[in-house]
């Protein structure tokens, strides 16, 4: 069975408190980046699993800033830095890569899709890797000019960021999706299910954030909530077609028109309770 285990007795520099940071997984490494307590950081911290020891590599190149709830995926050596919140109200739409093989960053330039904007700055987005494309879903814009007066807008916007083997990019796509979009949100979860026999895969969204914390009842059985719901998952099948990859967004299985989740049930503060 899954059981949890402390880690104890590493060695070397650790990292300070924070939130907002992001890990990937490079064989035996865990790489920290970014993230904020008391203010933003741009340290870059490593965690070697085999050895129980941390290190600071001497990074060089086009280092980024500190920024925190940012997107970041790991492809075979490289890391792929998108976006986040470099300062409160300020957000970023920049595009990094760090080769981890010599801890070299580099900023990319990638292209504009042919049908629309590219990607307006952002934080709390999810950023996920399929085969050779990032698929970036929603996230937090601020919508005034000024960092200190903060206009939020929720996201469910979905692009695809096209890579280039080895290293580079080539450039952002919004691609045509069929079915029912999610709802706008931010600090979600998005991860990649490939089905053995058919090799489709699922890129399953859940939760989130959109304007207002939820509250959790203590209760975690079986529950129904009607689809659309805040807390209940969504899924894009991606599939190929003659004309290049056909996204359909999925609900997960329903009965009588309703989402059944095994989890703890969210409902907004403002719900009325019947007497």
């Amino acid at each position: 069975l899954p059981r949890w285990k402390r880690v104890l007795g590493w060695s070397g520099p650790v990292p300070r408190p924070r939130h907002g940071h992001r890990a990937v997984a490079i064989k035996e490494l865990m790489v920290v980046f970014g993230g904020g307590n008391e203010g933003i950081v741009d340290e870059l911290h490593v965690y070697n699993t085999a050895t129980n020891q941390w290190f600071i590599p001497a990074v060089r190149g086009d280092i980024p800033p500190g920024c925190a709830a940012y997107g970041f995926v790991c492809d075979g050596t490289r890391l792929l830095v998108f976006g986040g919140m470099v300062e409160y109200g300020k957000y970023s739409n920049d595009l990094y890569e760090l080769q981890a093989s010599r801890w070299e960053w580099k900023k990319l330039k990638a292209k504009n899709p042919k049908n629309g904007p590219p990607p307006c700055p952002r934080l709390g987005h999810s950023f996920s890797l399929v085969g050779n494309k990032c698929y970036l879903f929603g996230g937090l814009a601020n919508d005034s000019e000024d960092p200190k007066n903060n206009i939020p807008r929720y996201l469910n916007d979905l692009y695809t960021l096209e890579l280039r083997a080895g290293s580079s990019v080539v450039g952002w796509d919004i691609p045509i999706t069929y079915g029912v979009l999610p709802p706008p949100r931010e600090s979600h979860t998005a991860v990649v299910y490939t089905e053995k026999t058919s090799r489709k895969s699922r890129l399953i969204i859940y939760g989130g954030m959109s304007g207002c914390r939820l509250a959790f009842s203590e209760i975690s059985a079986f529950k129904t909530c009607l689809p659309g719901f805040p807390g209940a998952p969504c899924a894009i099948k991606i599939s190929k077609s003659p004309d290049g990859a056909h996204l359909t967004w999925e609900p997960p299985s329903v009965t009588s028109g309703k989402i059944i989740d095994k989890s703890n049930y969210a409902e907004p503060n403002n719900t009325k309770k019947s007497s």
